[in-house]
């Protein structure tokens, strides 16, 4: 018994799926780049007389760490 040649092998139907696969996962995630994309917060402008250190909890944290 011998098998009729066809361009449509198993290699071929696995990177066809593959592909689909990767396009899905793009395209779900491309609705929520743009999304964060317009959120980005702008930056502090910075201290005219110096002063942008700031004690915060986690450097109040750092600082215990490094106790003996």
């Amino acid at each position: 018994m011998s098998q009729p040649n066809s361009k449509l092998s198993r290699r071929t139907l696995f990177a066809g799926a593959g592909a689909v696969g990767a396009v899905a996962a793009v395209a779900t995630l491309l609705p929520n780049a743009t999304q964060q994309a317009e959120t980005v917060a702008e930056p502090k402008p910075a201290p005219e007389r110096g002063g942008g250190y700031q004690v915060t909890e986690h450097v109040k944290r750092y600082y215990k760490s490094t106790l003996i």
